[in-house]
């Protein structure tokens, strides 16, 4: 019982330190050094996310950046989608389909 205290503690205590930077802190009073850097922030968490699920494949977990590796290949297309059209949906379901389309070709 006591570890889901903290658990629960831990969660609303992680909470309320995001929601004190929307309450607490104004935009514009942010320096534009700050603001300028915010912007880049979820770019770069995404990409730490994705990268590594798209180059280390297998049960084995083997990095693969050859022309085998059919995640990589739909990353590409997908990248490649992304800045043409502006649709982060557009962009998900041609990467999806991408890959299905190798997966069941390969």
């Amino acid at each position: 019982m006591s570890l889901w205290l903290i658990v629960a503690g831990m969660g609303l205590v992680t909470y309320a330190i995001r929601l004190s930077m929307l309450v607490f802190v104004h935009h514009g009073s942010l320096p534009a050094l700050a603001r300028d850097a915010l912007r880049y922030v979820t770019p770069a968490v995404l990409t730490a996310i994705i990268l590594p699920a798209v180059l280390y494949i297998g049960e084995q977990e083997r990095f693969d950046a050859g022309i085998g590796n059919e995640r990589l290949l739909a990353a590409v297309l997908a990248a490649v989608v992304a800045p043409l059209t502006a649709n982060v949906w557009l962009t998900i379901g041609a990467g999806m389909c991408t890959l299905w389309a190798l997966e069941a070709l390969i």
